[in-house]
């Protein structure tokens, strides 16, 4: 680590230590990391990455840590954030545009909308960056990142560049071939449609409304908890299983949408693990359904 560190400072490389991981994460919540590096471009996360596998430390990309939950004991691992540097967008032809991986999805959503292009009106609202949400294949009222992601430009872990395109982005429900990879996301390549322009800002405007409508947007929370179990909604069976509102902790299960836990202003990992594991024994033992966690933990 001190090895790493004197290799930040010789390439004056953004750090700092011992940074509360919990101003990092929508869910408010998480100890301090260790390490907290912040690299300003493509260039020097390739020297981030590649220094940091010849020191056999491990590493954890970050975004907007909306998905996140981290361990009240902090994080051991190096923490690298994409943030300011990767937060730029391109439009290199009238219907593609390259949103750098730390950009908000929201902030693409409006691009697009300002340049009359459609296909990212099902994104508006998701609280993700561009990186996470092509790693996770976020969606949300009927679309998908793999409805308009046609290729993903990436650093591995030694600093060299590539891309995945087509098939090898491998798609699926909540996943992609990032997920199994050792690779690092920095540009997504989204190819969109002419529209009309008021067209395109209603459909945005009535979906960011029924967000609004039906979450719990006044909590800090990672927005939903579980996977859609096949031929059911999570939320559904956890208010059948009579939990809405129930709470462990600073932690609840939101009274307006119960796939959604929420921080009432002081819960810990260790409250909404604990609300997550009741959650999951309570829906198998009624309904023999097994919940999937959506969130992911460090």
């Amino acid at each position: 680590m001190f090895d790493l560190i004197g290799f930040l400072d010789e390439n004056s490389i953004r750090y700092c230590e011992n940074e509360p991981m919990k101003l990092h994460t929508t869910f408010r919540i998480g100890g301090n990391a260790r390490l907290f590096i912040e690299p300003q471009s493509e260039a020097e996360l390739a020297l981030v990455v590649k220094k940091c596998d010849g020191c056999n430390l491990d590493y954890f990309v970050l975004g907007n840590g909306s998905n996140l939950l981290v361990s009240d004991d902090g994080v051991s691992k190096v923490i690298i954030h994409l943030g300011k540097g990767f937060d730029l967008l391109e439009m290199p032809d009238e219907t593609t545009i390259i949103a750098h991986a730390g950009a908000s999805l929201s902030s693409v959503c409006r691009f697009a909308l300002s340049n009359g292009l459609s296909g990212l009106e099902f994104a508006y609202g998701i609280p993700g960056s561009v990186g996470g949400a092509a790693y996770m294949n976020a969606g949300a009222y009927g679309g998908q990142m793999s409805d308009v992601v046609f290729s993903c430009g990436h650093i591995d872990k030694n600093g060299n560049y590539g891309c995945l395109s087509g098939d090898e982005l491998s798609f699926g429900y909540r996943k992609s071939a990032y997920c199994s990879d050792d690779l690092i996301i920095t540009r997504v390549f989204f190819k969109l449609k002419k529209g009309n322009k008021e067209d395109i800002e209603a459909k945005m405007n009535e979906l960011i409304q029924r967000r609004i409508d039906k979450q719990p947007l006044n909590f800090p929370s990672a927005g939903s908890v579980f996977k859609r179990p096949e031929g059911y909604f999570a939320g559904a069976l956890i208010e059948q299983s009579g939990l809405k509102g129930k709470r462990v902790g600073g932690a609840a299960v939101s009274e307006k949408h119960a796939g959604f836990i929420v921080n009432t202003g002081n819960a810990t990992c260790g409250d909404v693990v604990e609300l997550i594991e009741l959650c999951r024994k309570t829906v198998f033992e009624k309904f023999k359904v097994n919940l999937e966690t959506e969130i992911k933990k460090i």
